[in-house]
């Protein structure tokens, strides 16, 4: 089994796991992300979404992570040039990372792009809006 899951990652694991809820007590108290009743994120800003749900694997200054796992560095990221590109993968997820579709709003996963978007020397200025997310689910 263990080995089955090892493409995943144990962080990313551990936090999904978290998000839907397969994990209780103090492991899913210390986790981070806040979820609401209805097991939607309740953070609102891109910096504060970034902190409680991307940091764990792209590590606070955006430079990813090798480990258990291979995520992905943030700075400086071409890739994100394309603002359907993030939105699309924080959608339906990819690879060890999993989808945050369904636990964010519209308004939440622009924010939390914008923010990747305009931080860790990424300058991409032209803004996704919640209507694009809407468009893209």
């Amino acid at each position: 089994m263990i080995e089955r899951l090892r493409p995943f990652g144990l962080l990313a694991l551990l936090s999904f796991l978290t998000v839907v809820g397969g994990v209780s007590g103090s492991l899913a108290d210390s986790a981070g992300p806040t979820l609401s009743p209805g097991r939607q994120f309740s953070e609102q800003t891109g910096e504060a979404l970034y902190t409680n749900l991307c940091q764990a694997c792209h590590m606070s200054d955006g430079k990813g992570a090798v480990g258990a796992g291979h995520y992905p560095s943030l700075v400086r990221n071409e890739a994100l040039k394309a603002n359907g590109y993030a939105v699309s993968l924080i959608l339906r997820g990819h690879k060890a990372m999993p989808p945050f579709g369904r636990m964010l709003s519209d308004d939440q996963v622009a924010a939390v792009v914008n923010y990747i978007r305009t931080h860790f020397d990424n300058d991409y200025t032209d803004a996704v809006t919640a209507q694009d997310v809407k468009d893209a689910r």
